[in-house]
This record gives C-alpha cells, structure tokens and sequence, in this order.
C-alpha cells in the first residue's frame, strides 16, 4: 500500500504521525512511504532521518494526499484539507467527531474511510488514546500550576505549599488515565488531591494505588459543588469514548470558585466536561470566565513533541502495519479492533456515538461497506 505522513496545520501542532522507525518497519513490509517536506521538523525528526529510513519525500501536502491510499495524521483534518482527501482513500488519526459538526460533516462527504485512534478497543482498552492521555494528564497539572501564578493572572499559590503554608486544593472529575496521571503528578508535588469518579471498583484501586494526599469520592453534582469553594486548580478528566463529553459543571458552578482559580480541562477534544469550555491553542491558551482561568488546549500534548511523537507511534504503529496489510475493508472485515475504531465509511457515519451527537443515521461498519457511497 501507498503510505502519506502530512505534516499537520492545527497551531502549534509538533507531532508527527510516524518516526523514521516507522517508515523503516512498513518499508521492509513491502509498503511505500511518502512523507511530506519537514513534516518531523517539530519533533526533532529531519528530512534526511525519513529519507535513510526508505521515504520518499514529496515538497506539499496536495501531493501526499493526491496520491496515497492510506494517509496518517496525529490531529482531525482540518478544513483546507477536507477537499484533498478523496473517495475510498483511508484516514488513521485522532479524529474526534462527537465534538465538531462541521468537522464531521466535512469527512463523511469525503466518502472516504474514516479510522479514528481514540475509539480503538482492544481488550477493554483505548490502547491509542492511552499514551496521550498519559502526556496531557501530567501537563494538566504543569499548566495548571503555572497559571496560579500571579503573573499569570492566577491566585498566587504554589501547588506544594512549603512547611507551615497549606498545599493547593486540586479536583480531578475522572478517575481514568488522564485522571490517575494527574492525580499523580499534583500528589508527587505536594498538592491536597481529590479524585473524583463513579465506578467504585476504579476507586478502590486509585485508594491503593495512589498516594496518601489523594482522596478518591463518588461523583455527583452535589459533591462537585462542595468542593469547588475550595479548589485552586480544577481538572477535567472526564471520557465517554467516541462521544462528547458530558458537562458537568455549570456558568453557574464558577461563582462558587475563588477567584484566580484555574480550570484545565483535557476533555475539550470531546467537547469539554464544563459548560464554559471553549477550545484554545498553544498560541493563546487561556481566557476568564467569572474571574476563573480556563486552559482548554486541544493539541496540549503538541507542545511536548519529542515525548508525544515517540509515545504515539509506539501504540499506533502495530495497527497501522495491520491496516496497511488488511486494507480498509480487509479491517473492517477481519479486525474487530479496527472495526471500532472506524467513524465513516463512503458517506456512512458508523461510529454510534458520533451519530447520536448530531442526532445523525447511525450505519454498522459492515453493513456500510455493502451499500453504494
């Protein structure tokens, strides 16, 4: 198969959707590797690196999308490259229907195949998901720490405290691995920590699991609200997957937080799990609502490339090398794994979350392959 690597244009987007490693590996499988002009340059990753490894490299996106049948991105596409991509080719990336209209009318009339990495299951899991929800989990607590500083605009708090001045308070609303990952990385600073979720078997391995700072309690709006008076920084952690997230607090929630308080929520991708969300960039990351910081990034593991780019092409290779041998319609037949993980099929959206977040006609993969596109 016919392999692209477009270089992505969301701001401040540094990932790259392969590592020369990568190409090597398909490479030798018999695959042909195209990858656009400095589309590793974010990541550390030079044109010459992917022309070692077996690359052919072509000067502009058009070219990459005008002639490869499988194209790998880490972001959605986004609206200039909605009308390069063509009927029957295939899409592997993060894709993130259920929170864009727009985004998902402008693939499905692409009638191509739409694979999505958030909604692979394999096992039980979200192996592509996991890795970047390790990142942005351990960043929310980075960002969120930095913007309490007075500078920044915050309350002036240090998330550790010291000896004799009380930690911050942080609230983590999803016990998930974004959430365990923040949890972990606020506990390990010396934050007062409270995790919140509704699966009590999830809590009871986050009580052993986690350290002593952190408490575990059982989400309800009532709980919520309790603790907001008390929150310095607030993290939204929550997951449905495939589908938007829910909103969990309220305009009306913010009055009860202190002002120069910070709400990070990693959910924004899905939408946001706070009412007030609107999603923000690297360029620009922040505004304030009701005199509370919201950061609502939605590439924030784009800002930590040489992490993030290793740590995805590490979970995302294997199924691309299976997608790559199988086909689209190959996976769709013989995978149950890439079964989930595919949202359109030739102008069918047949991920069930994402049609029900557009009250949309919801098509099973299998049974879109047999209709006429």
């Amino acid at each position: 198969m016919k392999i692209g690597v477009v270089k992505e244009i969301k701001n401040n987007e540094n990932r790259v959707a392969l590592t020369p490693a990568g190409v090597d590996r398909l490479v030798s499988q018999g695959h042909e590797v195209c990858v656009q002009a400095t589309a590793g340059e974010g990541s550390g990753l030079s044109d010459d690196l992917y022309k070692k490894a077996g690359a052919k490299l072509l000067p502009e996106a058009k070219n990459v999308w005008g002639s490869c049948d499988l194209i790998l991105k880490v972001k959605e596409p986004l609206k200039p490259e909605w009308a390069m991509m063509r009927p029957e080719q295939t899409l592997f990336t993060y894709l993130h229907l259920a929170a864009d209209k727009a985004l998902t009318n402008g693939v499905v009339k692409t009638k191509s195949y739409g694979f999505a990495y958030e909604t692979l299951e394999s096992h039980g899991t979200l192996p592509l998901l996991v890795p970047m929800s390790e990142v942005a989990g351990r960043m929310a607590i980075q960002e969120g720490a930095k913007y309490l500083e007075k500078p920044m605009g915050g309350s002036g708090i240090l998330l550790g405290g010291v000896p004799g001045v009380r930690p911050a308070k942080v609230t983590i609303i999803g016990g998930g691995v974004v959430g365990t990952q923040a949890a972990r990385m606020a506990a390990g600073l010396g934050a007062d920590v409270t995790i919140l979720d509704v699966n009590l078997d999830r809590m009871r391995y986050l009580d052993e699991v986690l350290p002593p700072n952190c408490t575990t309690l059982y989400s309800t709006p009532y709980a919520i609200r309790e603790l907001l008076p008390e929150t310095d920084l607030l993290v939204g952690a929550v997951l449905i997957p495939g589908a938007a997230a829910p909103k969990l607090i309220k305009r009306a929630d913010l009055k009860l937080m202190r002002p120069g308080s910070v709400i990070v929520d990693v959910a924004v991708d899905q939408g946001g799990c706070i009412e007030t969300v609107e999603a923000t960039t690297h360029a620009k990351p922040t505004y304030v609502v009701d005199g509370v910081t919201h950061y609502c990034v939605a590439n924030m593991p784009g800002a930590v490339p040489r992490t993030s780019t290793w740590a995805l092409t590490n979970a995302t290779l294997p199924w691309v090398e299976k997608l790559a041998k199988l086909g689209p319609v190959g996976a769709i037949e013989q995978s149950p794994e890439l079964r989930t993980a595919v949202n359109c099929v030739k102008g069918h959206i047949t991920y069930e979350a994402v049609a029900k977040a557009f009250g949309a006609k919801y098509v099973a993969p299998l049974d879109a392959l047999a209709k006429k596109s």
